[in-house]
């Protein structure tokens, strides 16, 4: 008889980038190793739609306490499952009420993953108000009760040894076959710098602004940004793309040279470089603030770039513009690094070991 998965996640399938790039991907190599897989979001595609918008707290309101019924539901049919995977938490406000049921009254051992430094307050403006139910001391809670821990780079393993001894660095992953398939086409006479992201993360964009001002005066540039939510920047040479999964990779492979700016904080170090491995992975020179994970993954003017400041930035992306041939060798570089060691292929055997 096979034996079952319960993913327990926040949002639905295939829509947000850390469920679909942490485990969701993983999903066909379970089913083909012989388990039954059942993925459980918090909120429906219908509840999560409207989430991060401004107002109808009364909508968001009912989405929740619906949520927090089928979770209840759930609770009853926890017995059924042989292993129990629970993505950065099981309810996305309030205390752990239903890690503790599963761990302390069902006795049942759950596997804990997450990618951000989500222990520490971090929400959209369109939700401020309620930003403290997110209840953010959960979850060295949520990592004390798992019977083992997967986090996306080191600098999150080390947080989680406080809590449990069982801790496993498992990066943020790229699918070389089935979703970033392309590779971007150098020779287009426009040069594009672009940026990826949703509208969470847009807050660093105004980092690039003034060395991207200085560039639209000296080269034909477009500085394209693909989100969920146009970005208020003051550039003549901005085009913005709406996020769209059909197109994503299309959309995204457009692009000549890849951009990663970020402050060097503590919610940064958390990051897992997923921006950058995208890029790369399309043969996409990228530029990278010099925070965190980035400078595990780049080998500065070797498989990427690496930046400390406006100099630093000016400097990178001018001579990535005028020189065709160094965007081609630092992309294919790229590309070679996320396939030896960011890749579905080369973590699947990792993944699977975790369920055995």
């Amino acid at each position: 008889m096979s034996k079952r998965i319960l993913f327990i996640a926040p949002y639905p399938h295939a829509q947000a980038p850390s469920q679909r790039f942490r485990f969701e991907q993983y999903i066909p190599a379970l089913k083909n190793a012989g388990f039954d897989v059942e993925v459980h979001p918090f909120l429906s595609a219908k509840d999560w739609a409207p989430l991060y918008k401004e107002g109808s707290f009364a909508r968001k309101g009912w989405s929740m306490f619906r949520s927090f019924m089928k979770r209840w539901v759930l609770m009853t049919q926890i017995r059924k499952f042989d292993y129990i995977f629970i993505h950065r938490e099981a309810a996305m406000i309030g205390p752990p009420i239903f890690e503790f049921v599963i761990a302390k009254i069902l006795r049942k051992k759950y596997i804990y993953d997450f990618d951000d430094a989500i222990w520490l307050p971090n929400y959209s403006q369109s939700n401020a108000k309620f930003h403290r139910l997110k209840a953010y001391g959960k979850i060295k809670k949520i990592i004390r009760w798992a019977d083992k821990v997967v986090v996306g780079n080191a600098f999150l393993a080390e947080y989680a040894a406080q809590f449990n001894d069982q801790v496993e660095i498992i990066p943020t992953t790229i699918d070389l076959e089935n979703v970033h398939n392309q590779v971007t086409k150098h020779d287009d006479e426009l040069i594009r710098i672009g940026w990826t992201g949703s509208h969470t993360t847009m807050e660093y964009l105004p980092l690039l602004v003034p060395t991207l001002k200085e560039l639209e005066k000296e080269h034909p540039i477009k500085f394209r940004v693909i989100s969920n939510h146009p970005p208020a920047l003051d550039l003549d040479c901005l085009e913005y793309i709406q996020w769209n999964k059909e197109t994503e990779i299309e959309d995204l492979a457009a692009i000549h040279i890849g951009v990663m700016p970020l402050e060097d904080s503590i919610w940064t170090k958390g990051k897992c470089g997923f921006k950058g491995l995208q890029y790369m992975s399309l043969e996409i020179p990228s530029v990278m603030s010099a925070v965190g994970v980035n400078t595990e993954i780049i080998e500065n003017g070797t498989n990427g770039f690496l930046c400390e400041n406006e100099e630093d930035w000016k400097r990178t992306l001018q001579e990535l513009i005028q020189d065709i041939a160094l965007r081609k060798s630092i992309g294919k570089a790229g590309r070679k690094t996320v396939k030896e060691r960011y890749s579905v292929e080369a973590n699947t055997q990792k993944y699977l070991s975790l369920f055995q």
